[in-house]
Order: structure tokens, then sequence, then C-alpha cells
């Protein structure tokens, strides 16, 4: 899996299924699986876990690889089995007003993080991932590296928080200052970069916009250094921030990327354009957007306010 690059997080998913298809056939070899076995485990999803289509659709994958790469034994026709119903839902969308609410009950510590996810659209891991050298004050754009699909691209430096961005690239500076003199001050780059620039790691053009609060060992290479914060401390602020604020809708961190949609359809902004912002491959991703931005039933009176 490292050698075809997969992320931490597809690592461990990929891993997780792989141990629950052997432990559902613990009876046999794995080198006696075949299509037969790879359906019923499938099947069993469905029926049994009443898992989503996109969780089977996980578990195929990652099942597909272990069989293909690391038994070398690639499947074949699986055949028919059974597939969940793939509903159709629409996104959670937040208003202006309630995106306010949900701002102003965060607590100081992440709500930088959180302003610039709703700013920029940007994921989760995305935005965690930032380093300073992403930053260009200049033309007011921060450059997202190896987004989805190990995709680059450009989104909008919210004028709005260059001043908080500015304070924190000086407090990421200090940080690595303390952490160059402790004897560390170095973080995770591409291996093959590494290798070509050895000192790069120490740059602080490469420091982590939004740094742990403390230094750890590097799972893969056992290196000691300081990693970026763990999404899940933005992902738990959120929660809690929507609590505080009353809002009863379901709010997670993909909700401020449906949301940064949304608002730019309203204000007029080509969808070709949000296409390219999101980072979606296909503009039919983006076209959902348009059932909540006052172009679907927004836009449709309806007869019971005509009698009042």
């Amino acid at each position: 899996m490292r050698i075809a690059d997969y992320s931490p997080n597809t690592e461990k998913s990929y891993l997780a299924w792989i141990n629950r298809f052997l432990v559902f056939h613990s009876e046999k070899h794995p080198c006696d699986c075949g299509e037969i076995e790879l359906a019923s485990f499938l099947e069993h999803l469905a029926i049994n876990r009443k898992v989503s289509g996109a969780t089977q659709g996980l578990a195929l994958n990652a099942l597909v690889f272990f069989f293909s790469r690391i038994l070398e034994q690639p499947v074949g026709q699986i055949g028919p089995y059974q597939r969940p119903k793939k509903p159709k839902r629409l996104p959670t969308i937040l208003s202006p007003d309630e995106i306010q609410r949900l701002l102003g009950a965060l607590e100081p510590t992440n709500r930088l993080m959180i302003r610039l996810m709703y700013g920029t659209g940007m994921r989760v891991m995305e935005c965690v991932s930032v380093r300073l050298k992403d930053l260009d004050f200049e033309y007011h754009q921060i450059t997202v590296r190896a987004g989805k699909g190990k995709k680059d691209r450009c989104v909008p430096l919210p004028k709005a928080l260059a001043s908080d961005l500015r304070k924190q690239v000086a407090v990421v500076k200090q940080i690595h200052d303390t952490d160059v003199a402790a004897g560390y001050g170095s973080v995770f780059i591409p291996e093959a970069l590494a290798r070509k620039y050895p000192n790069a790691s120490y740059e602080l053009g490469w420091q982590y916009l939004f740094p742990a609060s403390r230094i750890s060992q590097d799972p893969r290479s056992g290196i000691v250094r300081r990693h970026h914060i763990h999404q899940t401390v933005i992902q738990k602020s959120i929660k809690r921030a929507a609590t505080k604020s009353g809002i009863l809708k379901r709010i997670t961190s993909h909700t401020l990327r449906h949301s940064f949609a949304t608002h730019l359809l309203e204000s007029g902004t080509d969808i070709r354009t949000v296409q390219e912002l999101l980072g979606h491959a296909d503009v039919s991703t983006t076209m959902i957007y348009t059932h909540v931005a006052g172009l679907g039933s927004q836009g449709v009176k309806s007869p019971l306010d005509r009698i009042g």
C-alpha cells in the first residue's frame, strides 16, 4: 500500500476490511478463497451488517487489492450478489445566519481553522495539512497539495482571515525555533523530496500551519518530530459548537464545505468555478448544490402560500 502511495487513512481502512474478511472465512486459508468467498462476504455486509453501498464498495476495493497485490491471485467475475440500495441524499447546508452562530460558538483555539474551512471549501484533512509555503498573501490564494485523487488546486485566501493567518505564521515560527533549539524541528515531507533535499524538512516553509501541540514519534519512520494537528480535534470542536449554538441540523466538518459551495452558487458564481474550487473531477458532482441553492425546491412557491 505504501508503494502504491496510499494515504494513511486508506491504509488503515484497507487493513481493517482485509482482517474482517479473513475472520469471516477463518476456516479457509486465504489462498483457497476466491470469487465465491468474496461474494458471500459482501452479501454478509449488505444483509446482516446492513452497511451502505459506499461501505460495501470500500470493502470490495480493499479485497480486490488484497487478492491482486498480496496473494497475486486477481479475482475474476464475482457474479451477482446483494447490494444495498444507494439512497439519494441531499447535503446538509447551513444558512449564512447559522454559519455565524456556529462560528460564534467555537472555542478560540480552533476558530481560525474552522473559519478557514468554511472560507475556502477545504476538506478537514486538506486544512490540517496546509504548510506555510502554501499561503500566498499577495495573490490571496492557498494551494491545496495532493488533495483527493492526489490533485493540487488553488482556493481563495479569505481577506477577512489574512491578519489572523499572518499571526498564526508568526506563532508557528516561534514553535519551530523552539523545536530546533531542542534538537528537533523537522516535519514529514514526501520521501523523494526528503532524499533530494535532506534539509528541507527543517525549513520554515515546510512547517504545518496548524502544528500539533506536542512532538511525537512518527508511526511509520520512528522519527520524533512535530506533526500537524489531528483532524479529530476539528471534528469534535465543530460538534461541540453545533450543540452550543442550538442548531438542530446534523453538522459535520464536511457541512462547511457544502455550505461554501452553496453560498457561492447563491451569490452568482459560475458552477464550473465552484467545481474547480472544490476539486471535483466531474461537474455532475457539483450539480447537487443547485438543488439547495435556490435553484431547486426553494425556487418553487408552495400552493398553500397562495391561499393563505
